[in-house]
């Protein structure tokens, strides 16, 4: 005989919840899957009546389920929210160009404005010049240093295009939980103190748009499964600069205690959360970019600093011991 859903006790259940672990049907996990999100959008405050709201989408499955959730949300509870799709196009040929054919699809599917950003248009370089300037037999996380700085920063000159009030990104439960150990493992307290935040906001007056995660306490799992039966259309490819990244392997060490502990994952967030730092720890503070005006925790941000070095033939400015290097080629730079 089969078993019937733990929740509604009508249909057949087909689906284990990773999160509960309960076994419930296809409608009741969207059901619960959507109510969760719109609780957390509710009870942290997201958004008020009026925002402009651009989700940063990449065509991947999470901001594919969040550009149709969030759409599915506004409707249903008329959150009155201006919607628009925002993509950053870091120019990865064979991945990024690929992976925005999904993004254009989704724009007709959903009926959402879309607006693209390239790194070629911000910078003046591309995600694959760059590559070829530093050099494919450097660590790729020197890669996902130029790349996660310049795309932090695209999105938010993207928004400013816009003119939009908030960004929201796809970053799930699972991402948060890698963050939280990522910055354990490099001792990195000032991250650590902020990284499960749900909401961020530049507050120095700079021109950073506020930036959420309405996906934080769902797990990656979960996410794929309503996109599998929604079938919904997004791009599952991996980046070709990713394997070895650092993140991967907290991402592996965070799946294999999962497999032993499901809660794992909100436990690590909860643990986050509850994190304080005491008053006689220093830590860096946030200011303006005297440059491009964006937040940077110096007086000239990492995005500049990695330009700078990219202009003037110095790839590796940016990357690592920046005082040093910065010392080594103060003659090159003055220039």
């Amino acid at each position: 005989m089969a078993k019937l859903c733990e929740l509604c006790g009508e249909h057949r259940a087909i689906i284990k919840r990773p999160k509960t672990a309960q076994a419930i049907c296809k409608e009741c996990f969207f059901f619960v899957f959507e109510t969760e999100i719109h609780q957390t959008i509710v009870q942290t405050n997201l958004f008020k009546r009026g925002d402009k709201i651009a989700i940063g989408a990449s065509g991947g499955k999470d901001s594919t389920v969040l550009a149709y959730v969030l759409k599915l949300l506004n409707e249903r509870y008329d959150y009155g929210l201006d919607l628009f799709l925002l993509s950053v196009d870091e120019g990865i040929t064979g991945y990024r160009d690929d992976s925005l054919e999904t993004v254009k699809r989704n724009q007709l599917q959903y009926d959402l404005p879309l607006k693209i950003v390239s790194y070629e248009e911000l910078y003046g370089w591309t995600m694959d010049e760059i590559v070829k300037q530093v050099g494919l037999k450097n660590n790729c996380n020197v890669m996902s240093t130029f790349c996660g700085v310049f795309r932090r920063q695209a999105l938010d000159r993207g928004a400013a295009l816009l003119n939009v009030d908030h960004i929201v990104t796809g970053h799930n439960a699972d991402d948060v939980a890698e963050t939280v150990l990522m910055n354990i493992l490099r001792g990195d307290i000032s991250r650590l103190g902020r990284c499960t935040a749900i909401s961020t906001c530049d507050e120095n007056g700079g021109v950073t748009v506020p930036r959420s995660k309405p996906f934080k306490y769902t797990y990656e799992k979960e996410i794929v499964m309503y996109a599998y039966f929604k079938k919904l259309d997004y791009f599952s490819t991996e980046c070709i600069y990713s394997p070895m990244a650092y993140r991967g392997f907290a991402r592996t060490y965070l799946k294999e205690l999962e497999a032993i502990r499901p809660s794992i994952i909100l436990d690590i967030i909860y643990s986050g959360e509850a994190f304080e730092i005491k008053e006689n720890v220093k830590t860096p503070t946030q200011m303006i970019c005297e440059r491009c005006g964006y937040i940077s925790s110096n007086k000239v941000c990492k995005a500049c600093v990695l330009l700078e070095g990219l202009n003037k033939g110095l790839p590796m400015l940016g990357v690592g011991d920046t005082k040093r290097l910065r010392k080594k080629h103060a003659s090159t730079l003055n220039k």
